[in-house]
C-alpha cells in the first residue's frame, strides 16, 4: 500500500489550544491534543510531569498545551478518556515520524509488525511499523502504541489496523 496524502485535517484542531505551533512540531517529541469538547476533565493536566497542559478552572476549559515545555512522555495519552491525545515526532528519522496513540483493543500489536495507518476519518492512509508498545502503572495500563510512519503522513496517523 501506498503512503496517501490528502489536505491535512488540521486547520480546525490547529485552532485548539492544545495544538502545538508547526515550529515546536518540528523541534521534536510533543503532545497533539484535539479536545474539543467543554466537558468537566482534566487527566491531562493532572498526568503532566512538567505542567505542559493546564485546563485551570472551570474544569470545563479546554486544555492549552505550553508547547516548549512539552518533552512528548506520552503519559497524557494514555490517560485521556477521550483518547483526544496523540504524540508526534517528526525528528524521529530523516525519512520517517514517530506517532504514538493510545490503543484499547485487542490483539496487541507486537513491536516490527508493519500495520495500516488510518486518519481521524478512518481511512487507509498508508502503512507504518510497530516500534514499541508501552503499558505500566504510569500510563494507566492503557497501551500507547509508538508507530513509525513516513513523514508526509505523521501529523495524520490516528489509528491503526492490524493485518
Amino acid at each position: 500500500m501506498k503512503n496517501r496524502v490528502k489536505a491535512p485535517a488540521t486547520d480546525f484542531f490547529s485552532m485548539l489550544p492544545g495544538y502545538p505551533s508547526d515550529e515546536r512540531i518540528n523541534e521534536g517529541p510533543v503532545a497533539i491534543i484535539e479536545c474539543e469538547q467543554e466537558i468537566p476533565c482534566n487527566p491531562c493536566e493532572t498526568s503532566c510531569p512538567r505542567g505542559a497542559i493546564t485546563v485551570g478552572k472551570p474544569i470545563t476549559n479546554l486544555p492549552v498545551l505550553k508547547d516548549k515545555k512539552c518533552v512528548g512522555c506520552g503519559l497524557c495519552v494514555a490517560n485521556c478518556p477521550g483518547q483526544a491525545i496523540f504524540m508526534l515526532d517528526m525528528t524521529y528519522s530523516e525519512k520517517t515520524a514517530l506517532v504514538a496513540i493510545p490503543y484499547e483493543y485487542v490483539p496487541l500489536p507486537e513491536t516490527g509488525d508493519i500495520v495500516i495507518v488510518k486518519n481521524r476519518d478512518g481511512e487507509s492512509i498508508g502503512e507504518g511499523t510497530i516500534n514499541k508498545i508501552a503499558n505500566s502503572k504510569a500510563t494507566d495500563k492503557t497501551n500507547v502504541v509508538y508507530i513509525e510512519v513516513a513523514k508526509n503522513i505523521g501529523r495524520e496517523v490516528r489509528a491503526i489496523e492490524i493485518r
